[in-house]
């Protein structure tokens, strides 16, 4: 925090991200309660909507980043965000809207997301010296969850003070501090990778992640973390209103509470020096254990004392992640494998979201936090035998191993 850029990106990410989690529990709680009865298939298909644009766009999106200017590049995306945000107010306020109208915004703000996560994350790396650069990502996750813990409960206070509709325009508002920020930013003292020139970008980026086993184990593990363990936005909503019979400030004060554990994750990442394989695995560990507890709560309280270290060990697990692929890659290439890897984070959602959506429905809500906790359980287990059957090494020093030294002397056997 004590360099300019970065101290005005956080502040302004902080108030936008605040903004960001009032627009998606407010979006989930009209598709729930006022366009739907509690229909979790409708829930979980926008939601796969909204994301499957980052998935399709990734490689190419990745690409620009490493292209053109970051800086740019955020501008427009958030930009973009904000104006669909203000449609959607709009659509609210005027009693317009439809499910429909909530897909074709929900496919607009994907196609926005998938040019803002790689650009996005990428975009740290030029604000901070290498040395900070894990430091950076702590603190990043510590604003995004920091408004996780805040927006929700913000969210369910607006909804049932001044409607869904006044909720949304809090949310397009909340653009306007991140397009600030880097519009007060100093370009002299970013630090830009050097950019992409010529043609097969996209092709170089898929080239340099096939050759590197490290990074397809953290994507891996990242994607069953994504896939199935992360779709609380429908899991928390199918909880709160169908088993618990929760209300708006109810449902907003469960959905804030998770992001205790993980705002104490995100902190704790702040002060760690470097990330490791063993941590990543340990936390995954955690996240199926309580993961599992929550789904068996009996009671609403219980349910979400379950939350935090659920939300402590996903954190964790995300944010070792990150660094581990940001520490490990070539500069000019980091666009590109951070949009892979956001891809892969979010990508499994436009199949997990409808399949959990269909499993709620189907087997009830318990069902859909059950089946993250044993996806991503096995996939840990998986990876954990996996490393150690690498051949020349002992299985404890494999697992404790940086990823960056893991890929070098892989690649020298």
């Amino acid at each position: 925090m004590s360099i300019r850029n970065y101290r005005l990106y956080a502040s302004g990410a902080l108030v936008s991200n605040v903004g960001t989690w009032i627009g998606r529990v407010t979006q989930d709680w009209v598709v729930l309660t006022e366009l739907t009865h509690h229909d979790a298939a409708a829930l979980g298909a926008i939601t796969a909507t909204q994301f499957a644009p980052v998935v399709l766009l990734a490689p190419f999106a990745g690409s620009l980043a490493d292209a053109y200017p970051k800086r740019r590049l955020l501008m427009l995306s958030q930009s973009a965000l904000a104006v669909t945000s203000l449609v959607l107010a709009g659509l609210l306020l005027t009693g317009s809207a439809t499910l429909a109208s909530v897909f074709g915004v929900a496919l607009v703000q994907g196609i926005a997301t998938a040019l803002d996560n790689p650009t996005r994350q990428a975009f740290v790396s030029e604000l901070v010296p290498e040395g900070h650069l894990t430091n950076a990502v702590g603190l990043n996750s510590a604003s995004f969850n920091a408004a996780r813990l805040i927006g929700p409960g913000v969210a369910g206070l607006l909804i049932a003070g001044i409607g869904t509709g006044w909720a949304m325009v809090l949310n397009a508002a909340s653009f306007v501090a991140v397009l600030a920020a880097l519009l007060a930013m100093n370009p002299r003292e970013l630090r830009p990778a050097p950019r992409r020139r010529g043609r097969g970008g996209v092709r170089e980026g898929f080239a340099y992640v096939s050759r590197r086993r490290d990074l397809q184990l953290i994507m891996g593990l990242v994607f069953m973390l994504g896939t199935f363990g992360m779709n609380f936005q429908i899991t928390t909503a199918l909880m709160a209103t169908s088993v618990f019979h929760a209300d708006a400030r109810a449902y907003g004060i469960i959905s804030s509470v998770m992001a205790v554990g993980s705002l104490a994750a995100a902190l704790l990442a702040a002060r760690r020096k470097s990330p490791s394989l063993r941590l990543l695995l340990a936390a995954l560990a955690g996240f199926t254990v309580f993961s599992a507890l929550a789904a068996m709560a009996p009671n609403v309280w219980l349910f979400g004392a379950f939350l935090v270290p659920v939300g402590l060990c996903a954190l964790t697990a995300l944010t070792t992640a990150n660094a581990s692929v940001q520490l490990s890659v070539d500069p000019q290439l980091r666009g590109r494998v951070m949009a892979l890897y956001m891809a892969i984070l979010m990508g499994g959602t436009p199949v997990g979201a409808p399949l959990i959506g269909w499993i709620g429905n189907t087997f009830g809500a318990r069902a859909t936090i059950a089946v993250g906790s044993v996806a991503v359980g096995v996939a840990t287990l998986v990876a954990g035998l996996a490393l150690m059957r690498v051949r020349h090494y002992a299985a404890r020093d494999v697992i404790a191993m940086r990823p960056t030294h893991l890929a070098v002397r892989e690649s020298a056997t």
